[in-house]
């Protein structure tokens, strides 16, 4: 580990920890320490990557801090699976965080390995990946899901020779419309649709992992309101003066952004908090959505439980975010159909774009400032704080680097 004090505090995936861990972590808080920086990771990390992006990520801070900061570290490890992006994707890892659904993950494996050209093998890889989910469709064509009440994303439950198309059709956009498309993206007549079905498994690869994401988004909200945000709490109690400074990546930012939720009744000990490429709505914190200004998003005014700032860092070259979450969130969250879905592949509609991809929207008094200004100038005191930082972060993954290390520090007010 890059730096010293440092203590992992793990989850299982319901948000529980070893018995412990609270007091451990607290006992760290009491030594000194004025701030405690916590850094959750995202998705599709093993425990020891996770680790070593913790050491990666932290290693530029001692020398940022100012004389007189104390600063301990805390790493957040909670089972995100380990998904990989070879050129032949290692589908059974799944296995790792998901071993109940091994029979299942065996299945989806032979049939994205063997590419059968053949609806029935698409009908089948739609229902394996419901069971994967834990979604169910009733006699009428209705879909529940297993556990706390969710939307149900829709690509698990249409067509998934469509579906499995659709991501084909977003794979290649860029390299212009595919065979057998319609305008804007929109694929055409049947017969042109289904001719070449074996190219389709491309996307299948792209839906699997979609529906990985869906287990995760669950995941990473249940971990930081149930298991973070009651630790922070009693991390508070026993060490009041310490000033925590919650840091996350990915799916790691949707964590650490719900562990506010979590808070004990009158708990304030986060000073700051910085979401990296975060994979959840842009509208989180908003009080009234645009769109729909009956509905407010998840995390609505959540921002005023904490001291200081709430930073969004977001990049434009972030294709994970700018493409994919939001063709899958308009899939979960639209009533229309996969055709008109379709037609929106490369559109604007600020409904479905994600916080790392163009900041905290909808929240009156937002600050935005490009990352050159911060570095200059310093990260605003309190309130959502959108940063351009698109000159450094050039993926979804590019976090490991000292000017993000800079953006954490000024928004704690420990820097230099």
């Amino acid at each position: 580990m890059s730096v010293e004090p440092y203590r992992e505090i793990t989850f299982d995936k319901e948000g529980d920890g070893p018995a412990g861990q609270p007091a451990a972590l607290a006992a760290l808080a009491r030594q000194g320490l004025t701030d405690l920086v916590v850094f959750a990771h995202g998705w599709n990390s093993s425990p020891a990557g996770a680790t070593r992006l913790c050491s990666d990520f932290f290693e530029p801070f001692p020398g940022l801090l100012a004389p007189g900061v104390e600063a301990g570290y805390a790493g957040v490890i909670w089972p995100s699976m380990m998904f990989t992006g070879e050129p032949v994707p290692d589908y059974r890892a799944l296995v790792t965080v998901l071993p109940e659904k091994e029979p299942v993950l065996d299945r989806l494996t032979e049939l994205l390995a063997t590419a059968p050209a053949d609806e029935a093998a698409f009908a089948e890889f739609g229902a394996l990946l419901r069971e994967l989910t834990d979604v169910t469709v009733d006699g009428e064509g209705r879909a529940g899901a297993a556990g706390p009440r969710e939307p149900v994303p829709a690509f698990l439950v249409a067509d998934p020779l469509e579906v499995c198309a659709l991501f084909t059709e977003a794979l290649e956009a860029d390299a212009g419309p595919a065979e057998g498309s319609g305008p804007n993206g929109a694929f055409g007549p049947a017969e042109g649709f289904r001719a070449g079905l074996g190219r389709y498994w491309k996307g299948a690869r792209e839906v699997l992992r979609q529906a990985t994401y869906y287990v995760m988004k669950k995941r990473a909200g249940r971990v930081g309101e149930s298991g973070l945000g009651p630790l922070l709490g009693e991390v508070a109690r026993a060490a009041p003066r310490v000033r925590v400074h919650l840091v996350g990546h990915s799916m790691g930012a949707r964590l650490v952004a719900y562990a506010l939720k979590g808070l004990p009744s009158g708990a304030r000990p986060v000073a700051s908090v910085t979401l990296l490429q975060g994979a959840f709505s842009h509208y989180a914190f908003a009080a009234r959505l645009p769109h729909d200004p009956g509905r407010a998003g998840a995390l609505r005014d959540l921002q005023n439980r904490v001291r200081g700032p709430v930073v969004a860092c977001y990049s434009r070259h972030d294709t994970a975010l700018g493409v994919f979450y939001p063709l899958a969130s308009r899939l979960a969250g639209d009533s229309a159909s996969l055709t008109r879905a379709a037609g929106l592949l490369g559109s604007d509609d600020p409904r479905w774009a994600a916080i790392g991809h163009d900041g905290v929207q909808a929240v009156p008094g937002t600050a935005v400032r490009p990352l050159a200004a911060v570095l200059r100038d310093g990260v605003p005191a309190s309130g959502c704080v959108s940063v351009d930082t698109a000159d450094v972060v050039r993926s979804h993954s590019d976090i490991c680097r000292a000017e993000l290390a800079r953006v954490v520090v000024s928004a704690a007010r420990t820097g230099r």
